[in-house]
């Protein structure tokens, strides 16, 4: 059964492949980048290493919140184009790490509409929940490019 960590941001549940997770940590001070996107929070650093922090709440297009005792920062590492990326995932709370329902994803649904999916790679369900499973290199292609594309050294580990 293929495990995942399960996450809230705002009132969804969304997971990661348990095996892209290298930590999870604490809310902690974030160093600002001068100019960087809205969701490009900063820089924290995890054992010598500077990581760029995401902010899944803006990068879903729902409003910055503060931090509270449960926010979360997931510490990813995957593959992006060939090189090993490290990134951070601010969420609103960490759930568990888990198996879906009958283990395995349907696609995403299709409304008919503008809706930009293909940052997801598929549709799962826990109990009564539907749970969505993000694609993280394309989650992060679509507008921070140099996070995984090469570019900047700075970012990749």
């Amino acid at each position: 059964m293929t495990q995942f960590v399960t996450l809230g941001v705002g009132r969804e549940t969304f997971a990661l492949p348990v095996e892209t997770v290298r930590e999870i940590l604490d809310m902690c001070e974030i160093s600002k980048l001068p100019n960087a996107p809205q969701q490009l929070l900063g820089m924290i650093d995890v054992r010598g290493v500077a990581v760029p922090v995401i902010d899944l709440r803006t990068k879903f297009g729902l409003p910055r919140i503060d931090a509270t005792s449960n926010t979360r920062i997931l510490v990813l590492e995957f593959a992006a184009q060939g090189r090993k990326t490290l990134i951070g995932l601010v969420a609103d709370r960490v759930f568990e790490v888990t198996g879906l329902d009958d283990d395995r994803l349907d696609a995403p649904p299709e409304t008919g509409c503008r809706w930009q999916s293909n940052h997801i790679a598929g549709i799962g369900r826990r109990g009564d929940k539907f749970v969505v499973v993000l694609d993280l290199a394309r989650l992060l292609a679509d507008d921070a490019p140099t996070l995984i594309d090469g570019t900047s050294n700075q970012y990749a580990a």
